[in-house]
């Protein structure tokens, strides 16, 4: 797969993109002023807007981009925003995207509240829009990230996930939103029950590729990739597929080692100790090899769907997510 851009993939749907970005816009406002301040201090966070991206093509390559298939970017789009705020409460994080993080500018209680409304607005808007297959999606998507968050916090305590509870979390927690974002697409623009399946599909494999590669940025390079910071996921103790993959191929003494490292003080030392660990046991190129696996699996999902510049677009963003450096 050769490597590719971001914006070259969301110059094909240029303009559909810009509808999405007013709708978006507007259906965070409010006449509550704090509200409104929140709103358009989160506009001026300009993430990658993958999820309205996939949504947008799923559609396109299903059929037609219509009403239904805006509403339904903006419905993911806000779950998405909402679940991102929530999460810098929770983890206490100061920044977003290179901005200072809205708990850290508004506090925890504005913060927490933002996000609930958001939350409200893209109900709201799937209920005005009577796509109720839309809100049956998204409801078991919310449970999935809520207990895929859960399992790992359950797990980060014990420090004894293995693949397969990693696998379950990924899936849940990161994937399960891609794969939404793909049915939802299919659902606003074809009846063809193969083209949802495909999507579906598409979404998780694409979603859990995007995780593994996510987990892999944590033990590569030196300082900061782009705002990823090196070893994040190491002083959270989170164990990933990296680390998993290390521990399984070492022996009961090294893994216990490294345990302890886990558990202690996390300096820079000792972080650097278990990067050199993960790598010494080839645990960055396994979860490499495995996430083309789940790459490869996502492109074959997309065979059933005609050949439109939509689907190219779709396999072009495959390559971006395993090739992707932040």
């Amino acid at each position: 797969m050769n490597k590719v851009n971001l914006s070259e993939i969301s110059k094909s749907i240029k303009n559909e993109l810009s509808v999405f970005e007013g709708i978006y816009s507007d259906s965070i406002r409010s006449k509550i002023q704090l509200v409104d301040w929140i709103a358009k201090y989160m506009l001026k966070q300009k993430g990658k807007k993958i999820r309205p991206l996939l949504v947008i093509l799923s559609a396109k390559a299903c059929g037609e981009v219509s009403e239904r298939a805006y509403r339904g970017a903006t419905l993911v789009e806000l779950l998405h925003s909402a679940t991102l705020i929530h999460d810098d409460v929770v983890d206490n994080a100061d920044q977003r995207r290179g901005l200072p993080s809205i708990n850290a500018v508004w506090k925890n209680k504005a913060a927490v509240l933002m996000g609930d409304y958001l939350l409200s607005r893209g109900l709201l808007i799937a209920i005005n829009g009577r796509d109720f297959d839309f809100l049956e999606v998204i409801t078991n998507t919310v449970r999935r990230m809520s207990e895929g968050e859960l399992l790992q916090i359950q797990k980060t305590r014990k420090l004894d996930i293995d693949e397969e509870t990693y696998f379950r979390v990924i899936s849940d927690k990161t994937a399960s939103l891609m794969e939404t974002c793909c049915e939802i697409g299919a659902l606003s623009a074809s009846d063809d029950s193969e083209f949802r399946v495909a999507m579906r599909n598409y979404g998780l494999y694409l979603g859990i590729s995007f995780q593994i590669q996510d987990d892999i940025l944590d033990y590569e390079g030196s300082f900061k990739i782009f705002g990823k910071v090196i070893g994040t996921d190491i002083k959270e103790k989170k164990i990933t597929l990296p680390l998993i993959y290390a521990l399984k191929n070492s022996s009961s003494r090294e893994a216990s080692n490294i345990r302890k490292l886990l558990k202690g003080k996390k300096t820079k030392s000792t972080i650097k100790e278990i990067i050199s660990f993960v790598q010494s046991k080839d645990g960055i190129e396994y979860s490499r090899t495995r996430a083309r696996e789940y790459s490869n699996k996502a492109i074959e999902s997309l065979k059933v769907l005609p050949e439109t510049p939509a689907r190219h677009a779709l396999e072009s963003l495959v390559s971006f997510v395993v090739e992707r450096r932040n």
